[in-house]
């Protein structure tokens, strides 16, 4: 069994110089020049990370689905590709000058079936005459364990809600759980020049790279290796560090067809520097560089399966034009548990849209709703979902019609798949319902012009949990040397609680002390970044200047943000920590977004409006503050 233990396949002892990364992807939906543009530059390594939980149900659903159509005979092609489909596109444009500059690559992008995936790019890279070693990583699919252990009686408790696997009313088809970078530094330590991942954290390509070139002791070098864990999550979602998604967009607009992505220098005691492509848009800066470290945290600890990093002392510098240090991470041992999502077949779901026009809006979407529930009858009783929303609305003395048109979105979810069978006219279900009404409808009912949304479509519920490393059978495969190497769980782990620490501030100053105010949206001057951990939500806010520090921490507490979600509020339980060195407050909302992306029902699919919304929202702010200038 091999252990990760100071071995350097890069050099012998550890390595002075910084290892040069660079970001290629944070999606399937990220751009297809990444891998070839960055290849042609001065880097080390290319990591990429193409997967999600949205994608991680939808691979695992149809791979369940193929080895179903498999032992009925009915799979035709045999070769049906369960990873990431974007992904040989990308990469083979770029391999020849991977090969030529000895870049090493490490991406998470194999899915359900990496061993497909790895056997691809081994394919290409034969055909185009190149000598590179592929390696691949296992251990990631652990549907087997889990239901061992759902046998054994344990809970598996919701990181979201707390509840118990058996209150979820959904059975498991697939589990496939989060490895760490571990594997990735030994296939690097092996030969490996490119490793394909199945479903490693989405920073852990990044940590295994830099483990390998620095020659750190996973059992010991908890603080280098968590700098690493962050630098890891800055530059996985590519561009985001670069200006994409960044509350400053207005000043990067005049380059913001082509943002660049990330490069990340990380030295030897784990602090990193974080630069972008040159000669592309959006920029650098410890805006940027915080906004994203603020993105899909939950707490001041960020969890890793080789490492814990606290995150509550980071400090960022510019050091010059697009060059930001990021420094001040602390580690402590892995926890002995990793997440582990869940897939279940939810059902169906539908939706119907009606355009209102003009004034008396909420009237008017009563109306309509009134007569579809009506239409609907006791077929109601067996959605369960059946929601109704007007979203938008119509400014006064409107400048065209278009502006004063809404959307009004009929939605539902059942296990009965005959009432939204069809989308036709004359099937009674839930198209129906809808059409019913058109002639009794409100003044301005319009009917859109596409009807597909009205029939039902498969949808998928995701849970997740944590499971114990000690049941994960994490191993890399290096083909050319008809080898398998077993990794083993770091040798020092630590239980850590389900809910982290969280704290109001403790010292809030009085907010009249900063003189006469002017009312308007909070993101006037505050910056920030949220997003989704399943059914969770997390938002983080940063300000700009010092002196605006001690005013963001006492302003936003607990129950201003309560406050300031108004009717999205839902009743959760909402937690708080704070990171001086960025001058930044997070919170993270529990169970806030209806399930998570697969089965929502809300357009906020993975909680990335939640901080656009909250910025929206008007408070009293510092005239001395206003004065500088906006976002």
């Amino acid at each position: 069994m091999a252990t990760i233990n100071g071995a350097n396949g890069h050099t012998n002892g550890a390595s002075k110089r910084a290892v040069r990364i660079a970001g290629a992807s944070g999606g399937f939906s990220d751009r297809q020049r990444a891998i070839s543009s960055l290849a042609k530059l001065d880097i080390d390594a290319l990591i990429g990370d193409w997967l999600s939980e949205c994608t991680m149900t939808l691979h695992g659903a149809e791979k369940v689905n193929n080895e179903t159509l498999r032992a009925e005979g009915k799979l035709m092609e045999e070769r049906v590709g369960l990873f990431d489909p974007t992904f040989m596109d990308n990469l083979s444009p770029a391999l020849a000058d991977i090969a030529g500059k000895g870049i090493k690559v490490a991406v998470n992008a194999g899915a359900c079936d990496t061993v497909l995936l790895a056997t691809l790019v081994t394919e290409e890279v034969k055909k185009q005459g190149l000598d590179l070693k592929v390696a691949y990583l296992e251990g990631d699919e652990v549907t087997d364990a889990v239901n061992k252990l759902i046998k054994k009686g344990e809970r598996f408790p919701s990181l979201m809600t707390g509840l118990d696997l058996k209150d979820w009313g959904y059975t498991p088809i697939y589990a496939q759980c989060y490895l760490g970078g571990a594997g990735v530094a030994e296939a690097l330590n092996n030969g490996a020049d490119i490793v394909i991942c199945g479903r490693v954290a989405d920073a852990a390509t990044t940590v295994g790279v830099a483990m390998w070139w620095h020659g750190w002791d996973r059992n010991k070098h908890f603080d280098e290796i968590a700098g690493s864990l962050i630098c890891g999550h800055l530059i996985e979602c590519a561009a985001y560090v670069c200006g994409g998604y960044f509350s400053g967009f207005k000043r990067l607009m005049e380059r913001c067809e082509n943002l660049g992505f990330p490069i990340a220098s990380i030295e030897a005691d784990g602090s990193c520097v974080i630069e972008k492509e040159p000669n592309t848009g959006g920029e650098v800066s410890v805006g940027t560089v915080a906004s994203q470290l603020l993105y899909e945290i939950q707490g001041p600890l960020y969890y890793g399966s080789d490492v814990t990093a606290n995150i509550e002392g980071v400090l960022m510098k510019e050091e010059g034009k697009d060059r930001v240090r990021v420094t001040g991470v602390r580690g402590l041992p892995p926890p002995s548990t990793t997440k582990v999502g869940l897939t279940a077949v939810g059902g169906y779901q539908a939706e119907f849209h009606v355009y209102l026009c003009g004034i008396d809006l909420e009237a008017k979407a009563e109306w309509v709703e009134r007569q579809i529930r009506y239409s609907a009858g006791d077929a109601a009783k067996e959605l369960s979902c059946f929601k109704f929303s007007l979203n938008g609305y119509c400014p006064d003395n409107p400048r065209n019609q278009d502006v004063a048109t809404v959307d009004f979105r009929i939605f539902v979810q059942t296990k009965n798949k005959k009432l939204v069978s069809k989308a036709t006219l004359d099937v009674p279900g839930f198209n129906r319902w809808c059409m019913d009404n058109g002639l009794q409808g409100c003044p301005g009912w319009t009917l859109g012009n596409d009807q597909r949304q009205s029939e039902g479509k498969i949808y998928y519920e995701y849970y997740v949990t944590l499971l114990p490393q000690s049941e994960v059978i994490h191993r890399v495969i290096l083909p050319w040397l008809e080898k398998t190497i077993n990794i083993p769980v770091c040798a020092v782990t630590k239980e850590y609680p389900r809910d982290q620490p969280s704290y109001e501030t403790r010292d809030p100053v009085d907010l009249k002390n900063y003189g006469p105010t002017t009312r308007g949206p909070m993101g006037w001057i505050v910056g920030g970044r949220s997003g989704d951990k399943a059914s969770d939500a997390n938002v983080g806010f940063y300000v700009r200047h010092d002196d605006e520090w001690d005013w963001l921490r006492s302003i936003l507490t607990i129950d201003k943000i309560k406050y300031l979600l108004d009717e999205e509020y839902k009743g959760g339980r909402i937690e708080r920590f704070e990171i001086p060195g960025i001058r930044a407050v997070h919170f993270l909302l529990r169970d806030h977004l209806d399930r998570g992306f697969n089965s929502t029902s809300t357009y906020d699919t993975l909680g990335k409006n939640v901080c656009e919304y909250l910025r929206s929202k008007w408070i009293d702010m510092p005239n001395k503050f206003l004065h500088r200038g906006r976002f």
